[in-house]
C-alpha cells in the first residue's frame, strides 16, 4: 500500500489491525494459555474493552489532533530536528520509529518513578489477571498525559506522518502480543527477546515483587531494557511461580469494574509484604 493510502484510512487500517490481532491473541490464549486465570475472563474483558473504546473517546474530545496529525502540522511548520536538517526519507522513518519507542520507553520508567503518576499507572497493574486485553487496560488520564507526551516528542523530533503511524500501529499491536497470555516455544522466545519484547519477558513487568515489576519497561522494541540495565531474564521464582497484579491496590472484585478501575489512582494502597523475591 502506497504511504498515501495508509494515511488517508489510518482509522480502518488501524481498527483492521487491532481487531484482526486481539482475536487472533484471544484464540490462541483459549487452544493453548500458559497460565490458569485466577479470574472469570468475560468480567475483565467487559472492564478493559470498555476503558480502552472510552479512553478512545476522551482523546478526541480532549485534545485537538491526533499523533499522526501532529506529525504533519509540525512538518508543515518545519518544526523538528528530522524536518530542520531535511533527513533522507527512510533515514527519518527508521530514526523516527525508533526514538518515539525510547520515549516512550522513558515514559514507562517515569509512571513507575513518580508517585503521583505511578498512581496512574497502577491501574494497569492492578490488573489480577495477564491477557491480551491488559495491554489496552489504562487510565483515561494516563492516556491523555501520554499523549501530550507523545506530541511533545513528535514535535521536537520532527518525526515523519508514516513514521508515527507505523509506530503507533506498533505499540499498539506488540501490546496485545506481549502482554498475551501465551508462550512461545524457549528457543524462539530467546531469539525474539533480541528485536521485540515477548510475552515471557513483559509478565516479568506485572509482578507482585517490586523489582522485578521494575524492569523489562519495553513496549515494542526489547533493545532498550539490554541496553539501559533494566532487562530481568526470568523472574525469581519461574514463570511458574510468578505471580501477577499490585500489592495494596483493589481486590479483583474491584480492579476488574469499569468503576473500580476509575478509582485506583484515588485510593489509599494497603500496606504490603509483597516486595522483594
Amino acid at each position: 500500500m502506497e504511504s498515501s493510502y495508509l494515511l488517508e484510512h489510518q482509522s480502518a487500517v488501524r481498527l483492521t489491525l487491532f481487531v484482526s490481532v486481539l482475536a487472533a491473541m484471544a484464540l490462541w490464549e483459549h487452544l493453548a494459555p500458559a497460565r490458569a486465570p485466577r479470574e472469570v475472563w468475560w468480567r475483565r474483558w467487559r472492564t478493559n474493552l470498555g476503558v480502552a473504546v472510552f479512553n478512545t473517546l476522551v482523546l478526541r474530545v480532549a485534545l485537538p489532533t491526533t499523533a499522526i496529525g501532529m506529525a504533519e502540522f509540525a512538518a508543515a511548520n518545519g518544526w523538528g530536528v528530522l524536518n530542520h536538517y531535511a533527513a533522507a526519507g527512510w533515514i527519518a522513518f527508521a530514526l523516527g520509529v525508533a526514538a518515539l519507542d525510547l520515549v516512550v520507553y522513558f515514559q514507562h520508567v517515569m509512571f513507575h518513578s513518580v508517585p503521583a503518576l505511578a498512581r496512574l499507572h497502577a491501574a494497569h497493574h492492578a490488573d489480577p489477571d495477564f491477557d491480551t486485553t491488559t495491554g489496552i487496560r489504562f487510565h483515561p488520564f494516563e492516556i491523555v498525559l501520554s499523549m501530550l507526551i507523545k506530541y511533545a516528542a513528535i514535535i521536537v523530533l520532527g518525526a515523519p506522518a508514516l513514521a508515527v503511524l507505523l509506530f503507533e500501529l506498533l505499540l499498539n499491536l506488540t501490546a496485545l502480543f506481549n502482554h498475551g497470555n501465551v508462550r512461545l516455544p524457549a528457543a524462539l522466545d530467546t531469539a525474539f527477546r533480541w528485536l521485540l519484547v515477548t510475552p515471557d519477558m513483559h509478565r516479568i513487568h506485572h509482578s507482585v515483587v517490586e523489582s522485578e515489576r521494575n524492569s523489562n519497561y519495553g513496549f515494542c522494541l526489547a533493545i532498550w531494557d539490554r541496553m539501559l540495565g533494566t532487562y530481568t531474564v526470568e523472574p525469581a521464582g519461574g514463570q511458574a511461580g510468578l505471580r501477577i497484579g499490585l500489592p495494596g491496590f483493589p481486590d479483583p472484585g474491584v480492579s476488574t469494574t469499569f468503576s473500580g478501575l476509575l478509582g485506583i489512582p484515588f485510593r489509599a494502597a494497603r500496606p504490603s509484604q509483597e516486595q522483594s523475591p
